[in-house]
């Protein structure tokens, strides 16, 4: 489990200190969007790569989605002999860290393989009117946490492009993790020029090592702005 704090240290996530500050409640409006991050079952207890809490979160996650108008999905959706498991280099273990042709890539157990049941979402995920599912590390040669760019810090999704064809500004996230895809995605929204905030509340962290402070910290840092469901339900 500590190998996954070097996740941050990797991709210049390595701001110290605790964070105390938050945004002032705004309206959700017509170019307001909320981002639900990996709420999967390999995610959610009893998953191969679980979250502690993780399940928790479904509930208000689907009130918050109420509010808004706009709502995208993401799904990681992984090949069966992706790069960034373990299992696809021999005497490798998950957790370890290994030198990839992109960088520095945490080698995780086998998780959210395309058309398992741990690649599903998780059953009580309720949004209806979700507008966009976007899967992300469907390339076996890289990885991707963030929900606008691959690990390779080039590769697009498409996400940033599709938000902007659509007018939408701000982008709302929660989902899992806090520290790691959450994390992520928000801050590659404030590089492409969009407006972040993080619902708190309605998002569950890893926190090895101090991971969960440092990530805080690079939002603020970024511009990310920290909130509560209360904020906007």
């Amino acid at each position: 489990m500590k190998r996954r704090s070097f996740l941050f240290a990797a991709a210049g996530f390595g701001l110290m200190g605790s964070s105390a500050w938050a945004a002032p409640a705004r309206k959700i409006g017509s170019r307001d969007v909320f981002v639900v991050v990996d709420v999967q079952n390999c995610f959610t207890p009893g998953g191969s790569l679980a979250v502690k809490e993780g399940d928790v979160i479904v509930p208000l996650i689907n009130r918050i989605a109420k509010q808004f108008k706009h709502v995208v999905i993401t799904q990681d959706w992984h090949t069966a002999d992706h790069i960034s498991f373990a299992s696809q280099h021999p005497g490798k273990k998950p957790f370890d860290m290994m030198k990839l042709a992109y960088g520095n890539q945490v080698l995780w157990p086998d998780h959210c393989v395309q058309g398992t049941d741990g690649a599903a979402l998780h059953k009580d995920l309720n949004i209806p009117h979700a507008e966009l599912i976007i899967r992300k590390g469907y390339r076996r040669e890289v990885d991707s946490y963030s929900a606008f760019l691959e690990a390779d810090q080039k590769t697009q999704t498409g996400l940033g492009g599709y938000l902007k064809q659509r007018g939408l500004k701000r982008v709302y996230f929660a989902g899992l993790a806090t520290d790691f895809c959450v994390g992520w995605s928000a801050l590659d929204a404030r590089k492409q020029g969009f407006e972040a905030l993080v619902i708190e509340d309605a998002c569950r962290g890893i926190d090895v090592q101090g991971s969960l402070a440092k990530a805080w910290a690079a939002m603020q840092a970024a511009g990310v702005k920290r909130i509560q469901s209360t904020d906007v339900i």
